[in-house]
């Protein structure tokens, strides 16, 4: 079945003109989110084709993919996606391709996921565990053991080597931005954000998210008025000298709730879900991160 999906995958490629997604010259692994995109590319160097689905700059909420990226999924050697509910658009092509025999690895599921404390989402399981470091250490671990296990053709040493190379430089930057957030005064160690998306690197570094403008952990919800009013009482409270919103959504609400409660407040940017594009602030996970970093600690300390 899976043979004959490739045969099928290549000659629509040739028939459209584009680029075919799938190839018979090596292995094939497809990654649904950039972000372990950038992680899987990092480990496997050129060894095996890596095709990333979501685009940089996308919301892996709600972001869709072809029906031709759709098939790549049933056609690759080993899909890598990050589960817990993240990407909502795609799942039911994981599945798919999961039912057609096809190895596949929920990454956020065997990485101790957190649970949501508070709002809609309150008891489910965090998705967004790359926003600690040390968890993305033990996704590089477990992703060199799926791709030496899955992917035929690839030597297991040379990958086993390039995930420890990548889980130094992993280790280097949680040391490095536990030192940083360590610095901040204890007044100031809290965050507003665009929705439930840094409950990992608040529990890593000791930070406290006192409130969302979306309540969940997804952006395809909506704000109630009570919920923006519980929002700007805790950042009265906490004296809250900005909001975060992440760069791939419009920030429209974040500088309106601003406005409207007479709240001397900042937006700044984050890229928090998806990666930049390759000439931009976060080409990279490590790059995301150390953008993120900076912008965190200079819109707590103004």
């Amino acid at each position: 079945m899976r043979r004959l999906a490739a045969i099928v995958a290549a000659t629509a490629a040739l028939l459209g003109g584009a680029t075919a997604c799938t190839t018979d010259d090596g292995p094939h692994i497809v990654v649904t989110t950039n972000i372990l995109g950038d992680v899987v590319r990092e480990i496997t160097g050129d060894a095996a084709l890596v095709t990333v689905l979501m685009k940089p700059n996308a919301d892996p909420h709600s972001f869709a993919i072809s029906a031709r990226e759709a098939h790549t999924l049933q056609t690759a050697d080993l899909v890598v996606y990050n589960g817990l509910g993240l990407e909502e658009g795609v799942l039911r092509h994981v599945e798919s391709a999961a039912a057609e025999g096809v190895p596949v690895v929920e990454v956020g599921a065997q990485v101790a996921p957190l649970e949501y404390r508070d709002g809609d989402a309150a008891g489910l399981p965090d998705p967004h565990f790359w926003t600690d470091p040390s968890r993305m250490a033990t996704a590089a671990g477990l992703l060199a053991e799926q791709i030496t296990t899955h992917v035929t053709g690839v030597d297991a040493a040379v990958i086993r080597a390039r995930a420890a190379a990548y889980t130094r430089k992993l280790t280097d930057l949680d040391t490095e931005l536990t030192a940083r957030f360590a610095g901040l005064a204890a007044e100031r160690r809290v965050l507003v954000t665009n929705h439930h998306v840094f409950g990992y690197l608040a529990d890593r570094y000791h930070l406290e998210v006192v409130g969302t403008i979306l309540p969940s952990g997804t952006t395809l919800a909506s704000p109630s008025a009570s919920d923006l009013a519980s929002l700007v009482g805790a950042i009265e409270k906490h004296r809250v000298p900005a909001i975060f919103a992440d760069t791939a959504q419009p920030d429209r609400l974040a500088e309106v709730l601003a406005a409207e409660a007479g709240l001397t407040v900042r937006v700044v940017g984050l890229y928090s879900e998806s990666l930049s594009d390759v000439d931009g602030e976060a080409a990279n996970y490590l790059a995301m991160m150390r953008f993120n970093a900076d912008a965190i600690i200079g819109g707590l300390s103004a």
